[in-house]
């Protein structure tokens, strides 16, 4: 039984070599003296007072060993164990035996264990060493290496010098097995059940402590040189982290540490000078949608959380099992990406049920979402009515669970799926190339006709035919010159908040009291190293004659929550009616959504109402025409003061729920933000998130 045996056994070698070193020191130190000059004639002179010296008891005068020094005694001679035993052989033997078994145990097992260690890769340099040789995969260039090391230190000819050296290594290795075994006691790993049943934490504390403070006892400067070694061989792995996972202690303690650190957030009361926006996105795959996930990363990195969410539509079993096998690929992705975000997945039978699990589950204790981001849905005309239905949905059930949205819209839409599904494509034929490749040169000494028979099955096997000329080739080279110019604006428009912004500016129109996450997260981004350049310029809302007290009480109010900004517009003619052609423009673009009940009798009005319940009908539209005037407005508006802004945030227009259609919802947002740079719509939970205190 190892587990029994190996500490029993251990601890008992420990005790009889104790006992037996005691004894031996014992024995020598009754049999010689501390120093001597080795001379029989150094005898004690009559009258002499010996003050205690055994030598000077026993009749010898060694008292001139105090001035110079001395070749015999304890002291000085190393072979006393021989001078005084009964047999001299006897111990040359026994150092010969004893240094022989040593310096085997180091030469098999070293060797074997720096290969191990090689073969993790943790340090680059010494992958060569990785290599094994033979059925046993002996590692005979590490055998080779142990030697020269070995030879180096024999060279040096002078064992006192020697001995520091190894011993401080030694008992580095002991002092660090102790503190792994204190430190996986004291991470309170479930995985850690030591089997020995006197064993306590706090002695393998002692051991390391006792073990660091003998390094300087034997030798100083070889204790500085082990540390010096150590603590470079610890910052090398810590800064290059190679991708091993060995359930270290670390990892252990990382997570007792977080866990302590959550739960003690949840005795402590939010309070608004420490809020920050914690997000829930809706990325889908996080590398599906890159754009939406770095401009989320923006105002989140280092401040706040952010959770990358996708709902798996469809048979329950069928979406578990895709769930699941993509979940460690998408967070690998992430931290590959540098994105300091977490990845969560749900199965659900629509996508707003997904959602609303992920509005009321995600987070924990105090780190839970209090922000949705969500792309601009571009596609809304083409959708059918259970898609837009879900995302105006989305929208309430947010503010119903007293969580903010921030919608973003860029011109070129986010989803770039079809790319990487052609990527993933090439990247195939590509393989299938160099396989053929490959053939081919296996095959390109053969001559003889079996040779070719065997290269064409090869080829055959790779599925490889002759293309055959269509008619509409021609056309199909235009369709794909089209897509592939489509293709690469949607990348370059992915990668849009990658890059450093440079000077610009961020236009925020304040346009309703949200508790101020509207002006919040354009200030985050601004302290951003790619966004620092963009300076801030405020919009908002007021009378045509009183513009400039506006302004001026704005300028206060900013100033008091300590916001830096460019300039301050009041916008006075902003409820005015828009132009006729604007206008215009937004009665065609509902006109597929309308009911125009008033335009039929009773009947048949009632019956397109049941039938088509969606429609946005010319009592709704009469109702709200106000506030679709305003829409329009502010789009004109938006073209005309902020057309070369690098983003706009701008309040989010809020639909009440039973009251306006969601096409008409849909057709707000669109002439709100069409043909305008990157466009931020935000509306907080009208909890405050600014305050006058710092």
């Amino acid at each position: 039984d190892p587990q029994d045996a190996i500490p029993r056994g251990t601890m008992l070698a420990i005790f009889i070599t104790t006992v037996a070193y005691i004894g031996v020191a014992i024995c020598v130190g009754a049999c010689v003296v501390r120093d001597a000059t080795g001379s029989m004639n150094d005898t004690v002179i009559s009258g002499m007072n010996c003050n205690g010296s055994a030598a000077c008891g026993l009749g010898y005068d060694f008292s001139r060993c105090r001035h110079e020094p001395c070749q015999y005694g304890l002291m000085n001679n190393f072979q006393v164990m021989s001078m005084v035993s009964g047999f001299g052989p006897l111990i040359t033997a026994g150092i010969f035996s004893a240094t022989l078994s040593s310096a085997l145990a180091s030469l098999v097992s070293a060797p074997k264990v720096f290969q191990a260690l090689c073969k993790d890769n943790i340090y680059k340099a010494l992958q060569f060493f990785a290599k094994g040789y033979g059925k046993n995969n002996e590692p005979l260039r590490g055998y080779f290496l142990t030697f020269v090391i070995a030879m180096a230190f024999i060279l040096i000819a002078e064992l006192n010098t020697i001995a520091p050296i190894i011993s401080n290594f030694f008992l580095a290795s002991y002092a660090l097995i102790n503190f792994s075994c204190f430190h996986a006691s004291y991470a309170k790993s479930p995985g850690w059940r030591p089997a020995y049943g006197i064993y306590n934490m706090w002695v393998s504390l002692f051991g390391a402590i006792l073990c660091c403070a003998v390094m300087f006892v034997i030798n100083w400067w070889a204790a500085v040189i082990t540390y010096v070694i150590e603590f470079f061989l610890y910052i090398y792995v810590t800064y290059k982290k190679p991708d091993v996972n060995w359930g270290s202690s670390t990892q252990a303690l990382s997570y007792v540490s977080a866990l302590d650190n959550a739960l003690e957030l949840t005795t402590v009361e939010d309070h608004v000078k420490n809020f920050r926006p914690q997000c829930i996105v809706l990325t889908g795959g996080p590398m599906t949608r890159p754009a939406l996930l770095d401009i989320t990363h923006a105002f989140t990195k280092n401040s706040g959380l952010c959770i990358c969410c996708e709902v798996f539509v469809g048979p329950r079993k069928l979406c578990v099992k895709e769930m699941n096998s993509g979940m460690a690929k998408k967070q690998a992705w992430l931290i590959e990406n540098k994105i300091k975000a977490f990845y969560a997945a749900v199965a659900a039978d629509c996508f707003r049920d997904g959602v609303r699990s992920l509005l009321q589950a995600s987070g924990l204790g105090r780190m839970k979402p209090n922000t949705l981001v969500i792309g601009y849905k571009k596609n809304w005309r083409k959708a059918p009515l259970t898609e837009i239905e879900n995302y105006v949905g989305i929208i309430h059930d947010a503010f119903d669970f007293e969580i903010g949205v921030v919608i973003v819209r860029i011109s070129q839409g986010f989803d770039i799926s079809q790319v990487l599904q052609v990527q993933d494509e090439l990247e195939k034929l590509e393989q299938e190339r160099l396989a053929l490749e490959a053939t081919i040169k296996d095959n390109e000494c053969e001559e003889e006709s079996g040779g070719l028979r065997g290269l064409f099955k090869k080829a055959g096997k790779l599925n490889i035919t002759k293309p055959t000329p269509k008619k509409d080739s021609s056309i199909n080279t235009i369709q794909s010159m089209h897509v592939g110019e489509i293709n690469q604006k949607l990348v370059e428009a992915s990668t849009q908040f990658k890059k450093k912004q440079g000077k610009g500016t961020i236009d925020v129109w304040w346009l309703f009291d949200d508790g101020g996450l509207t002006l919040l997260i354009p200030y985050i981004l601004t302290l951003r190293k790619k966004w620092r350049d963009c300076k801030l310029r405020i919009y908002v809302g007021g009378k045509i004659n009183r513009i400039e007290e506006e302004k001026i009480t704005m300028a206060s109010l900013l100033s008091k929550f300590r916001i830096k900004f460019a300039d301050i517009h009041v916008i006075g003619d902003i409820n005015i009616k828009p132009n006729k052609e604007s206008w215009k423009f937004f009665e065609e673009m509902i006109e597929p959504y309308r009911l125009h009940e008033s335009c039929k009798d009773l009947t048949t009005a009632e019956k397109l109402k049941r039938e088509t319940p969606w429609k946005i009908t010319d009592a709704e539209l009469e109702a709200v025409k106000e506030k679709s005037y305003r829409q329009v407005r502010l789009n004109e508006l938006l073209q005309e003061h902020s057309r070369a802004a690098n983003l706009i945030v701008l309040s989010l227009p809020v639909a009440r729920k039973g009251s306006i259609s969601d096409w008409l919802y849909m057709a707000w947002l669109e002439i709100l933000t069409k043909n305008l740079p990157p466009v931020l719509l935000v509306r907080g939970n009208h909890k405050n998130v600014l305050t006058f205190y710092s």
